[in-house]
């Protein structure tokens, strides 16, 4: 099982937009085939500062999600709301107590 992080980062007036977009394709994402878990976190100091957090079976598994057509889809609805350049982290448990 793999995890993976990715940060992002809104233009103000643009979260609400995000907000919606996530909410109509949280279930989509979550029930592709290799998808464990998800997760949406919000800075809220910052109030656009949000970070998704998945699980996937393997790194194959993620692969084939970034080459679907709901992630192309996804992404490119997303990617116009930012303001600053996305960060992305694929890492596996090293320590769970």
């Amino acid at each position: 099982m793999i995890n993976r992080i990715v940060k992002m980062e809104f233009d103000p007036g643009k979260v609400n937009t995000f907000r919606e977009l996530f909410a109509k394709q949280q279930e989509l994402i979550r029930h592709f085939p290799g998808c464990l878990h998800l997760e949406l976190w919000e800075h809220a100091a910052s109030g656009n500062t949000w970070f998704t957090f998945s699980q996937w079976e393997s790194e194959t598994a993620l692969e084939k999600y970034r080459q679907s057509t709901l992630f192309l889809e996804t992404w490119a609805a997303t990617k116009v709301l930012f303001n600053a350049k996305p960060a992305a982290w694929t890492v596996q448990t090293a320590v769970s107590l």
